[in-house]
Formats: C-alpha cells, sequence, structure tokens
C-alpha cells in the first residue's frame, strides 16, 4: 500500500494530512481490539474540509494508512513531543487509554522498525523534497498541518477544546506576522472559539519543518470534530455544520496564500 497521495500545487504552499488515512496493512484489523478497529482516533473528514485546495494552486500530501499502524507526526525516535500524556510513533493505546491491541498482539521492535521505513520515511521524503522544492522555486515555503480531533478527551485535556487550535511551536516554526494574520481570521470567525499555542503547539511535522529563518514556515491547525461531524461512530460528515467552518476554513489559506505569494514575490524583486 503506497502510504501517501500527493497532487503538486503551484503555489508556495503545502499542506499535509498526516491523519486522514483509514488503510491497514492485511491482518492488521485482526490484531485489534473491537473498539480500535472503528480508528476512532481518526482525523476524519479533514480531506473534505479543504477539499478546494487543489484548485487555488495548493499542493496536498495526504497518508493514505491508519495512524493506528504509524503516526506520521511523531519524530522517528519516538521521544514525546509534550510533558502531559499523549501517544507514540507505534501507539498501543488509543486517546481515551484503552488498549489499541489485543492481548500479545503489540508490535515487537522489528516491526516497529520495519513500519518506519516502510511508511513513515516515505512520507517526510516527499514532504522534505516538496518543501526544498518549492523553496527553490518561490524562495519561501510554507506548510500547514491539518488536524482534527474529538473535542471531549479528558485523558488528553481538560473540557472542551476551542474549534481552532492553531500550532506554531510557540512562534518558533512561523514568521510572527503570518501567525497574527492567521490568528485574526481565526479570532473574527463567529460563533467559533480559537486558541494559539494551547493544548496543540505543533507536532513533529510543526516543529522540524518550521524553520523561519530559513524560508520555511510551518503552522498547525487542529479542528475540534464536533464543529463539522458527529463524534460518535459512524462519524458522519455533518453539512450544516461543516458549511460555517469550511468557509472560514477558505479564508484561513486565503489569507495564509496571500502572505506566501507576497514574500515570494518580494524575494523575486
Amino acid at each position: 500500500m503506497d502510504p501517501y497521495l500527493f497532487q503538486a500545487g503551484n503555489t508556495p504552499v503545502l499542506v499535509s494530512m498526516p491523519h486522514v488515512g483509514t488503510g491497514l496493512p492485511a491482518s492488521f484489523i485482526d490484531r485489534l481490539n473491537l473498539p480500535a478497529r472503528s480508528l476512532p482516533d481518526t482525523d476524519w473528514h479533514v480531506d473534505r474540509l479543504y477539499d478546494f485546495l487543489p484548485d487555488m494552486g495548493i499542493g496536498v500530501l495526504q497518508a493514505t494508512l491508519s495512524r493506528s499502524v504509524i503516526d506520521l507526526n511523531r519524530p522517528p525516535d519516538d521521544e514525546p513531543l509534550y510533558r502531559h500524556t499523549t501517544t507514540g510513533l507505534c501507539p498501543t493505546t488509543l486517546f481515551n487509554g484503552e488498549p489499541l491491541y489485543q492481548a500479545g498482539q503489540e508490535p515487537d521492535a522489528a516491526e516497529r522498525a520495519d513500519r518506519l521505513e516502510q511508511y513513515w520515511r516515505p512520507y517526510h521524503q516527499r514532504l522534505d523534497s516538496e518543501m526544498t522544492r518549492l523553496h527553490r522555486q518561490h524562495g519561501i515555503a510554507v506548510l500547514l498541518d491539518t488536524h482534527s480531533i474529538n473535542s471531549v478527551i479528558p485523558r488528553l485535556f481538560d473540557g472542551r477544546l476551542p474549534d481552532f487550535n492553531l500550532g506554531t511551536y510557540d512562534g518558533r516554526s512561523a514568521a510572527p506576522e503570518l501567525v497574527q494574520r492567521l490568528l485574526d481570521v481565526l479570532q473574527n470567525a463567529a460563533s467559533f472559539a480559537s486558541v494559539l499555542d494551547g493544548r496543540f503547539k505543533g507536532g513533529y511535522i510543526t516543529r522540524h519543518y518550521g524553520q523561519p529563518s530559513a524560508g520555511w514556515h510551518a503552522v498547525q491547525l487542529e479542528l475540534a470534530q464536533c464543529g463539522y461531524m458527529d463524534e460518535a461512530p459512524p462519524f458522519s460528515y455533518d453539512e450544516c455544520r461543516a458549511t460555517p467552518m469550511k468557509r472560514h476554513l477558505r479564508r484561513f489559506i486565503q489569507t495564509l496564500l496571500a502572505w506566501s505569494q507576497a514574500q515570494a514575490i518580494r524575494r523575486s524583486a
């Protein structure tokens, strides 16, 4: 199974979707506990929310495999990104703490290493090569790492998550001007709550590829799933709720793109 789908764009912007995949290797599902087989920790319908990206000339890199197999937003050495509870490179629990695998079916060290080589590295090789190409062509490369999550997960965070969670690794992954413009869009989104560098500051992708001094900028946007879908199986997309959220996401992307193109023009002058 190809670990990703990729569609190149003609702008300085690239969008990564590392957790939308639902694919599983052969026989993998037989090793999972029943609650895990519905893949509840998937970033459901994120690709549908951003389906307008190709029409704007924005490249998209989209995972095909489930994060239950490999988490593409974790470092290859599996070092924790946060001091509080999180999941690892090859998760063994769901977000709610339930075991992912049946007893004795957890991956051993050899299987983990194999998943890293087969699935993690190809995704990041493509991500790195595309960011390099964009920077070479435009003088700047801007990455948006897109995510969503159930709005209430007591094991991971208190209370209800804000609708829009913008992560910039505490300001280290992108230019302050860009971050402020994006935050303004989110804060002006009527009836939606937003936060900057709250519970979700950006995972490995944002932290690794966000190098503003080198002309590589990266931000993460985590969405509360209650804003556009049903958060219980079968995790159905809700058009009525999704329409206003999608409208604000389009404005967010337009702002990201406008800033990126202005920077590219300035560098070519």
